[in-house]
């Protein structure tokens, strides 16, 4: 029997990694951009399409189905048919599409027209809002596989 090798017994130091703020600092500045792009869109929408105080607030509610119709194309196309670079999904879909849809805005619109004697408006809009978005995701996430399987075959 043979002793073993002392240079195969020693533990080699792993590569040095870069500092973590190095590895998400592109990251936080996608999503950062993006967020600014989205955010700037959606007050867009608002100004285009102001409602009016004690009414239904449709642009909120059409800018969360958009933006959520959208998500579900983006998720099915990146995820499932193509690939893309590291940092597209937090630009485009953390940043852009999460500073574009809202909740905060949402949830402002709601307690403002419960405060203004707006009860069932309200509660319409607190109901309508998630169904619709939720139903929009997943019609776009099914009609974009749907499309690209076809134009695949």
């Amino acid at each position: 029997m043979t002793a073993p090798e002392t240079e195969s017994l020693r533990i080699r130091p792993a590569a040095p990694h870069p500092p973590a703020w190095r590895a998400q600092a592109p990251v936080v500045a996608a999503v950062a951009l993006g967020g600014g792009a989205g955010a700037a869109a959606r007050y867009a929408a608002s100004l285009w399409w102001p409602s009016h105080t004690g009414g239904f607030p449709w642009t909120i509610l059409w800018v969360n189905v958009a933006g959520c119709a959208v998500i579900g194309v983006f998720m099915v196309v990146i995820t499932e048919f193509r690939a893309a670079h590291r940092l597209v999904r937090p630009f485009f879909g953390t940043g852009v599409l999460g500073g574009f849809t809202t909740f905060s805005t949402y949830a402002v619109d709601i307690q403002k027209l419960a405060d203004g004697g707006h009860l069932r408006t309200g509660l319409t809009y607190l109901a309508a809002t998630p169904l619709a978005a939720l139903t929009a995701v997943w019609l776009a996430a099914w009609s974009t596989r749907r499309a690209l399987k076809w134009r695949q075959s």
